[in-house]
């Protein structure tokens, strides 16, 4: 299958390599400017945020006055341990966001090599690279970085692939199928499970995300962190919605359809499906470029990638715009 990749042949930690460009989702400022409209104009399919979001209730006001304490992070832990069924020899340290985690998780351990396989989120290379470590693609290394299921192709790894004395499973996108989780890994040396907020509950600018390893790791996060890392309102959101599974069950169902749903539209004009989650799909097509810059006139935003230019992922519209999709493809 000839998936379009830009330079199959390159290194992944040669920077002049596509693939270690830090392209994300997003980005609709951009589009805007070169396509027109205000942000009330557009549909964002871009990123893999579940686009019918987790209801925030009702805030108390010295969520936003005062510093977080001990007692609202221990409520937040202890959700989120029931929530993903922690290991009880496993710490959870709650960050802004994952993405804070990925940038200080390779200082854990001193450089040397990391395998990350290709094509995955770029965030894990460049946070390596920039503390000096070598990233390769495949072969022997002393530390390993998995996205479970992968972005953007949705791939689901074993337990046994999960290897390195440095070990980083990112479960970013997870909680779409709960029953292929590798958090049990986190009570293992080494291991550091990362879990996401925003994008499941689709709150992603709350900025919340947690790492899941042994206390003496999570010690060395922590200190990484630093204070009051999370902020008051994400205390309590992130609490209320992992203490919430009726809502959790739900979601999965309707993520389900949706996504069978938008797979339905896309075979029906000749796009071979590749893969994705119950929160983004990835499609092959002829042209991404074209792809993108036709649906981004009907003011729908998508993702293309650097290393191939025949991916197109797409994430889950909102109730109102399948039609505009549908009219738009």
């Amino acid at each position: 299958m000839n998936t379009g990749f830009a330079n199959p042949s390159a290194k992944p930690d040669d920077p002049t390599d596509p693939r270690a460009r830090r392209d994300h989702g997003g980005g609709l400022d951009g589009a805007m400017r070169r396509y027109g409209g205000q942000r009330a104009d557009w549909i964002d399919l871009s990123t893999g945020i579940n686009p019918l979001p987790y209801p925030v209730g009702t805030l108390l006001p010295e969520d936003w006055t005062a510093l977080p304490d001990h007692g609202a992070f221990g409520e937040l832990i202890r959700a989120a341990r029931a929530f993903w069924h922690l290991p009880e020899a496993a710490a959870v340290l709650p960050a802004p966001g994952a993405s804070a985690l990925i940038a200080r998780i390779p200082a854990l351990a001193d450089p040397a090599r990391v395998r990350i396989t290709q094509p995955t989120y770029n965030e894990h290379a460049a946070a390596f690279t920039a503390h000096g470590w070598q990233v390769v693609a495949d072969g022997p290394a002393e530390a390993r970085v998995i996205v479970h299921p992968n972005n953007p192709d949705g791939r689901i790894w074993s337990e046994a692939e999960a290897e390195g004395a440095l070990c980083v499973i990112d479960e970013s996108f997870g909680d779409v199928a709960p029953e292929t989780s590798l958090a049990h890994l986190a009570a293992r040396p080494g291991t550091v499970v990362l879990k996401s907020f925003g994008k499941f509950w689709g709150l992603a600018g709350l900025r919340l995300g947690f790492a899941v390893a042994l206390p003496e790791t999570i010690a060395r996060l922590n200190d990484l962190t630093g204070p009051w890392a999370v902020s008051g309102p994400a205390l309590r959101i992130g609490t209320r919605a992992l203490s919430d599974t009726a809502w959790a069950e739900e979601t999965r169902i309707r993520l389900a359809q949706e996504a069978a749903r938008l797979d339905t539209l896309m075979s029906a004009g000749g796009v071979q499906v590749l893969g994705g989650t119950d929160l983004f799909r990835l499609y092959q097509v002829d042209d991404a470029a074209a792809w993108q810059d036709r649906l981004a006139r009907a003011r729908i935003w998508s993702r293309i990638f650097p290393y191939s230019d025949r991916f197109l992922r797409l994430g889950l519209p909102p109730a109102e715009g399948w039609d505009r999709l549908e009219s738009a493809l």
